[in-house]
């Protein structure tokens, strides 16, 4: 069994496991923590790692958010969610794209962002062609008398 682990970054902010944060974490760069936030963690425009020692108890929201401790809340990212081997998570995950390691426990639903985009793509498409034929009695249509006009045969 291959273990993967992110190490601490290069540049960006470390929160080390002796730390203890209890309130809204937000910020403009990735964050690597090993430590514990009781609350919510924004970092829309940037990247999350939990480290292995790391704990969040609040609902998280990243533009990548890799996990490898564990997470009691709710996760958000705008391209993807990592759940490495280590890591627990109670809570629901929406993203475009996730990876699951074998070994992750994960107690909650997935939800992509693609999907329920596609949805409403086609939710749109069905109420614009619904829209595009009108209901009028005293103009029957050219092909027939279904008493409906289609906005596009009109000459």
């Amino acid at each position: 069994m291959s273990t993967t682990v992110t190490r601490p970054p290069l540049a960006g902010a470390h929160i080390g496991s002796s730390v203890l944060i209890k309130g809204e974490l937000s910020g403009r760069e990735d964050l690597y923590l090993d430590g514990e936030v009781e609350g919510t963690i924004e970092l829309r425009e940037c990247s999350l790692t939990v480290g292995t020692n790391g704990r969040v108890r609040g609902n998280v929201h990243g533009k990548t958010v890799i996990i490898q401790g564990k997470v009691e809340g709710d996760i958000s990212a705008n391209q993807r969610v990592e759940l490495r081997n280590s890591a627990m998570v109670t809570g629901d995950i929406t993203t475009e794209r996730i990876v699951i390691e074998d070994g992750a426990v994960l107690k909650g639903k997935v939800e992509t962002a693609e999907k329920s985009q596609k949805d409403k793509a086609e939710t749109a498409q069905a109420s614009a062609r619904s829209q595009a034929q009108v209901s009028s009695p005293t103009h029957p249509s050219t092909t027939g008398a279904t008493g409906q006009v289609s906005f596009l045969n009109k000459a």
